[in-house]
């Protein structure tokens, strides 16, 4: 109900007055300012704001269940590390064609994402008993760490427009123009959403740790993999959409156990709709707080998002 009423709603708000009634009224679309607005303007960036925070709040869940560590995040394995040396590249290269009315830097971004998990999928796959916990934490760390030197060094290369630009990008944006990217971002989005399906009852085994899951019947090395690349693919879409925003993977999972308990069951979907709804509110604090100046989503996140987290270590504590 929350994530529907953020839906609704959050597309009336901003620095031009829009009502629902005058959006659904009789005027023709062309002459209906407040429809146009509603639709061309508004409901294409709130509705991408849902993708991107549901994609990185379940994702956040399953990387948490899988690594067994209660900082992992979307950011932990190098995905978005991936996504961001990929836009970097396409921005400092002046790369300049669409593809389905997509443009180049989500592109390259998206194929970023896939590089680097195909670097962490090979690592899992190398022990046939399944995948070291401790081994994916240190080489996600090493390759973030890599992806983002080599960010830094194309971004010293690269003229003052294109390093503004990968900055501007780096901190997150939702502004999405049109529906096209929606639909190409809905197509991974789907495929790591029929994984996260299948994944309840496993997480809530694998989180006993991987052995204790095996004696229970579960096969772990598939499991691993296929919530890897769930997580991975959703991450890397939500990224490729909105670009790195922080904190939304890693603080809403631990707000909706507080709400609904560790049962993956619950705290799956819970997840993603709490996700989409709070990085709805954060857009919306980005689009009027400083209007007609727009902040960038990722400013928000991380203002809102720092506290809340320090609030959950103390409490924890």
């Amino acid at each position: 109900m929350l994530a529907l009423a953020a839906c609704l709603l959050a597309p009336l708000a901003g620095s031009t007055s829009i009502r629902l009634g005058r959006v659904f009224g009789s005027t023709p679309f062309p002459d209906n300012v407040d429809a146009q607005i509603f639709f061309v303007a508004r409901l294409p960036r709130v509705l991408a704001a849902a993708l991107v925070g549901g994609g990185l709040a379940a994702a956040g869940v399953v990387f948490q269940a899988l690594l067994r560590n209660p900082l992992a995040s979307p950011d932990t394995l190098g995905v978005s590390a991936g996504a961001a040396l990929g836009a970097t590249l396409a921005i400092a290269l002046g790369a300049d064609f669409t593809f389905l009315s997509i443009s180049a830097v989500p592109l390259a971004s998206f194929a970023g994402s896939i590089g680097a998990l195909t670097i962490v999928y090979g690592l899992s796959s190398a022990r046939r008993r399944g995948t070291s916990t401790m081994v994916l934490l240190l080489a996600g760390v090493t390759l973030t760490t890599l992806l983002s030197a080599i960010v830094g060094f194309v971004q010293y290369l690269a003229d003052v427009t294109q390093t503004f630009q990968t900055v501007r990008w780096l901190m997150g944006s939702l502004d999405v123009a049109g529906y096209a990217p929606l639909a190409i971002a809905l197509v991974p989005i789907s495929a790591a959403a029929v994984g996260f399906a299948t994944l309840p009852r496993v997480l809530d085994l694998m989180s006993l740790g991987a052995d204790a899951a095996a004696t229970r019947g579960v096969d772990t090395v598939r499991a691993e993999r296929v919530a890897l690349v769930s997580a991975s693919l959703s991450t890397g879409a939500a990224v490729s959409l909105g670009g790195p925003v922080p904190f939304v993977g890693i603080i809403v999972p631990h707000l909706v156990r507080l709400l609904v308990g560790a049962d993956h069951r619950l705290v799956l979907p819970a997840s993603a709709l709490f996700g989409a709804a709070f990085l709805i509110a954060c857009d919306l604090v980005a689009r009027t707080a400083l209007a007609p100046v727009e902040l960038p989503v990722g400013i928000i996140t991380a203002i809102l998002g720092g506290p809340v987290f320090l609030w959950l270590l103390f409490r924890r504590a």
